[in-house]
């Protein structure tokens, strides 16, 4: 019999564990299109438009500002107050955006899974890659921030050797979201109280990764604690390269990097099981 090429190729799932990426990228223009879908749709009909991704992180900066460091007097490790609440809610939202949205992949977008095929990895990328639009664009406010008080302050030391860091720590930041997200989104599906549960989980989580606290103001055993959360440990060796305050911990930054590879495998995993039988749960 004469061989016929074929253009698709269906072949049964072996049960281990493999990134098809080969096929994630033949959806590229779908990624793509998702991503668009989710910044246009955001802020359609409204008056401002864009403005609010700048409109938020000004307004919550300006609240913790007067909360915390006015009235309460709470330190911010040596930097300008405004400076250290900006940095840190401007990554911070990042995060608890991908996390929250990736976390109802299979809920949000059931109708369209169950009409028509693509990889279901399309949906939490997309959300990931559209989250980051959204922080290039905050990350813009930040940078005037930033220049103003290198001019005006000298607490502002860079490490310019070191500037390498903050590139590696906002992908990691975007891999741990992503792992979280779809390892909840595996089980939102059955259970529904997870989803109130994560939204007043990341809410707390924020406190305990030192968003508006500094590391400094704890004890050395509590910080080393502290280190172990991903968000903590990136935040300050982003803030120790940037700006010259925060903690460079090699050991934690190894430790919790292993951690986010190895629970993306694992989230991974879960989240392709899950998408086989979703349907009849969701």
């Amino acid at each position: 019999m004469q061989d016929e090429n074929w253009d698709i190729v269906v072949k049964p799932n072996t049960g281990g564990f493999k990134i098809n990426i080969g096929e994630l990228w033949r959806y590229k223009d779908l990624i793509s299109l998702m991503v668009k879908r989710d910044i246009t749709s955001v802020y359609k009909q409204t008056i401002l438009g864009p403005l609010w991704m700048l409109i938020q992180p000004a307004f919550t900066t300006a609240i913790y500002y007067f909360t915390f460091s006015v009235n309460a007097g709470i330190s911010t490790d040596g930097l300008p107050p405004i400076l250290f609440y900006l940095f840190g809610i401007t990554f911070w939202n990042y995060f608890a955006d991908c996390l929250n949205k990736t976390a109802n992949t299979f809920i949000s977008n059931a109708s369209v899974f169950g009409k028509v095929y693509f990889p279901r990895m399309v949906m939490p990328i997309s959300v990931v890659l559209s989250n980051l639009v959204k922080l290039a664009i905050q990350l813009a406010l930040l940078l005037l921030i930033y220049i103003w008080y290198i001019f005006h302050s000298d607490s502002i030391q860079i490490h310019v050797y070191l500037l390498w860091l903050p590139v590696v720590c906002l992908l990691l930041i975007g891999l741990f979201s992503l792992s979280l997200g779809i390892l909840f989104s595996a089980y939102t599906t059955k259970y529904r109280d997870l989803t109130f549960l994560l939204g007043f989980a990341v809410q707390l989580l924020m406190f305990a990764s030192c968003v508006v606290f500094p590391v400094s103001m704890y004890s050395a055993r509590v910080q080393d604690f502290l280190l172990f959360n991903p968000m903590v440990a990136y935040l300050e060796v982003m803030k120790y390269t940037l700006m010259g305050h925060g903690m460079l911990s090699a050991k934690h930054l190894i430790v919790d990097t292993l951690f986010v590879v190895l629970l993306f495998f694992v989230a991974f995993r879960k989240f392709s099981n899950t998408e086989k039988t979703f349907m009849d749960t969701v």
